[in-house]
Order: C-alpha cells, then structure tokens, then sequence
C-alpha cells in the first residue's frame, strides 16, 4: 500500500510535468511572461543557466510540493481533491511570493519584488495560473492514487466508499 507522501510524490511529478508544458510552449511560442524556471534560475544566482531553474522546479514540484500536498490533504477545507490541490498550489505560491522571492531579492542584490512584481503583472497572472493548473492536477491524480488504493482494500463484494 503506497503512503500520503508516496502518493503526493506521484501526483507532484504528473502536475510537475502538466505545467513543464505551459512553460514550455510560453518560452517556445512566446515569451508571453517570465518563465518559472527563468525566476527560479535568478533566485538561485545562475540567471545564465535555466538548467538549474528547470531542475528546482521539477525538485520542488514533486518532493517537496507533492509530499506536503499528500500530507494535508486531508485537512484541507474544500470537498473535492481537485478543489484541495488549487487551494494548496494557489496558498503555495502566497507564501512563496511573501517570503521567498522577497528574501531572494535581498540576499541575493537582485530584487524580484513580492510576487516576482519586479517582472511585471503579467508574470503574476502567469504565477497564479499555472499553480492553479498545478494544483488541478496534483489534486485529481492524488485523489484518483487514493480512490484506487480503497478499491484494492475493499473486501470482496464491498463497495468501496
């Protein structure tokens, strides 16, 4: 039987993945705003290798993300997983935008500004609308990992609940 974290490591890659595609096509077909793995890339004080961005957004989106989103699941407010992850991904980014892009800034002398506003509004409809397809993902792949694990426990002849 896979675990919470087990699960929410999985539902993190798939989402992980779903919005590599958005930004993908937005560096492809655009650059319509700044890309996630170009901020993450200049947070991490190599502006010159989106490489490093790329990797922490895959790093954070499915093992630090995933797992935390397994574990309080559970606890969120909302009634469908779907609904659980946007409200996870969304509250993700708050904090991020709060205290990680500004701190970034700080210590590393490139300001990014709350919510990255140093790369303009744009950018901060991008941010909230990939991690609300983030989360519409990571929610419904979890969900459906934890709808199959009931399946798999239901005694025979049960209807699993």
């Amino acid at each position: 039987m896979m675990s919470r974290v087990q699960k929410g490591m999985i539902a993190g890659l798939a989402a992980t993945v779903a919005v590599s595609v958005l930004e993908a096509a937005n560096l492809y077909f655009g650059p319509w705003t700044a890309s996630f793995p170009r901020l993450l890339s200049v947070m991490l004080q190599t502006p010159d290798l989106m490489v490093v961005g790329w990797i922490a957004h895959f790093v954070v989106g499915t093992l630090i993300l995933g797992p935390l989103f397994g574990v309080l699941c559970p606890r969120l407010p909302t009634d469908t997983p779907e609904s659980k992850g946007i409200l996870f991904a969304v509250g993700a980014f708050v904090v991020m935008g709060l205290t990680v892009a500004p701190l970034v800034g700080v210590l590393g002398g490139r300001p990014v500004g709350i919510f990255f506003m140093q790369a303009g509004f744009g950018t901060l409809a991008w941010m909230i609308a990939t991690h609300a397809v983030y989360g519409v993902v990571l929610g419904s792949v979890y969900g459906r990992l934890v709808e199959r694990g009931k399946r798999a426990h239901a005694p025979a002849g049960a209807t699993a609940h």
